[in-house]
């Protein structure tokens, strides 16, 4: 592998962007990047947003790279991984698919088998930089290479493995699905607040920035949450009142099947995506 790799983009939708743009952020030079996509005009936008090599043909994008990051719809990664399988076998660079629900098994079987396959689950937030993304590598996958993933997706946020593959279930419940639901808690405070007679501009600034800095605080704490909640609270205060509330309206019992259900269906959706390739 080259002193700097070369990494291929298969797909210049937004979360392609979202880890281009992060990676030059940190330093990563757009001379060792590629990006592949049908759409010559969309690639151009690309190319003079970022200064990367840019072409409509798949196969040449894959034959420059140590690591091929495939940014495709589930629906056609089929179609793609086959195409480009007779390229890589050649070349055997590292395979990464950001696509949901398609095990790192099945892209090596269309892939033409052997191959190095990490899987990566990231999140919305990865847009701004704030990304949350599992990672998962099958035996194939070097120490060396699984550093060099790490990095890529770090620069969007913050990047964990897990040991299982199943485990990316719970990733997608968690993480995956996870920024609607804060954008849930948000929607409803602000409702909570208007309703109160607070002005709409003033609810959105004021909830928005409440739970950005409950974010920052968890994340720069020693303690864990119970006890950064407790700090909040003073006995009898207004805010044990609310959370006393929140507790009998059974919150918790209603979040952890919020977590059941989406790591559920996520299961059943990799099992559809399975049988219809």
């Amino acid at each position: 592998m080259s002193k700097t790799p070369t990494i291929s983009f298969i797909g210049a939708g937004n979360m392609a962007s979202a880890i281009i743009g992060g990676m030059l952020e940190h330093g990563y030079e757009a001379d060792n990047i590629w990006v592949s996509a049908p759409d010559d005009g969309h690639l151009q936008s690309v190319r003079k947003q970022f200064g990367v090599s840019v072409t409509t043909d798949n196969r040449h994008c894959a034959q420059q790279a140590d690591m091929v990051i495939l940014a495709v719809k589930p629906q056609v990664m089929a179609d793609v991984c086959r195409d480009i399988a007779p390229m890589v076998q050649n070349t055997r660079p590292l395979m990464v698919s950001i696509a949901a629900g398609l095990t790192a098994e099945t892209l090596d079987e269309w892939l033409g088998g052997g191959l190095p396959v990490a899987r990566v689950m990231p999140n919305t937030p990865s847009l701004v930089g704030k990304g949350a993304a599992g990672l998962y590598a099958n035996d194939q996958v070097s120490d060396e290479q699984k550093t060099m993933v790490q990095s890529v997706f770090d620069s969007i946020g913050t990047a964990v493995w897990v040991e299982e593959e199943n485990l990316l279930h719970g990733v997608t419940a968690l993480s995956g699905c996870g920024p609607a639901y804060f954008f849930l808690i948000l929607e409803a405070l602000e409702d909570a607040a208007k309703n109160a007679g607070m002005a709409d501009d003033t609810a959105r600034t004021l909830a928005i920035q409440t739970m950005a800095g409950a974010a920052e605080m968890a994340a720069r704490s020693e303690h864990d949450p119970a006890q950064l909640k407790q700090n909040v609270m003073s006995p009898g205060g207004v805010t044990e009142r609310a959370i006393h509330a929140f507790e009998d309206g059974g919150l918790r019992d209603l979040i952890q099947k919020a977590y059941s259900t989406a790591f559920k269906r996520s299961e059943e959706m990799a099992e559809q995506l399975a049988g219809k390739q």
